[in-house]
């Protein structure tokens, strides 16, 4: 069975890393300016496991109760992996504490408040030995100003940047944001693409920008992504949809 699961998963990435390399290319970039990240949600470890076999070593989680013990599970699979781990979806703060055990980034910085518990929780899991690095945030942005999809609003980036830049232990890496329903892709990433020039500009190393799914990963690329979460085209359907 995991054998041709993994060659269904190899079939799946070749065509994912085919659509990243064309829309490189048609940006007039290069293909590592680009990470994939694969959303795992609702899927098995083995799955998580059989993309690290696969070179898919950046993979994604939205909730922290599933994640925790998945990235336990795949390490205990793969101990060898050098697997890092993503925190995507909405974070409350009473999660921090369990959440800097597991993730390696979380992409879903939308508060002051959730930057200084995970700021505290991560010093504590320093101290304490349960982890040995500080740990990566993204500010997810909102591209429509609802505040039910989560995300700070675009004039709201500058205040999570800076707080973030000055509690320590959490380093900021850039922007997330997801295409807002009804929205043309291209115009939602073309503002989330100004943010992101604005940021740079007073915190050069805050490079990252996360956009682009299985659906509109093309027209985020072609506006400066440099990271694609991509769940259906790689892992197919199955429970909750996969972005």
């Amino acid at each position: 069975m995991s054998d041709a699961r993994k060659k269904e998963l190899a079939a799946n990435l070749a065509e994912v890393e085919d659509r990243i390399a064309a829309a490189c290319e048609a940006a007039g970039r290069e293909r590592d300016e680009v990470r994939l990240l694969a959303v795992t949600k609702t899927f098995p470890a083995l799955d998580a496991a059989l993309l690290a076999d696969l070179g898919v070593v950046d993979l994604a989680e939205n909730r922290d109760q599933e994640a925790g013990a998945k990235a336990e599970e795949v390490a205990g699979l793969r101990p060898d992996a050098r697997v890092r781990w993503h925190m995507v979806g909405s974070l409350q703060r009473n999660k921090a504490k369990s959440v800097v055990r597991w993730a390696d980034e979380v992409q879903s910085v939308d508060s002051e408040r959730l930057a200084d518990a995970l700021a505290k929780a991560t010093r504590s899991a320093l101290d304490s030995g349960q982890r040995d690095h500080p740990l990566d945030v993204l500010i997810q942005v909102s591209l429509d100003d609802d505040p039910k999809r989560g995300g700070v609003r675009v004039n709201e980036v500058g205040q999570v940047t800076e707080r973030i830049a000055h509690v320590g232990d959490i380093r900021l890496c850039g922007l997330m944001a997801v295409a807002p329903l009804g929205i043309d892709p291209a115009e939602a990433f073309e503002k989330l693409a100004r943010a992101s020039e604005r940021l740079r500009e007073e915190h050069p190393k805050a490079r990252e920008l996360s956009a682009g799914m299985s659906h509109d990963l093309e027209q985020a690329i072609a506006h400066g992504s440099t990271c694609v979460r991509v769940g259906t085209a790689l892992l197919g359907g199955r429970g909750l949809a996969s972005p």
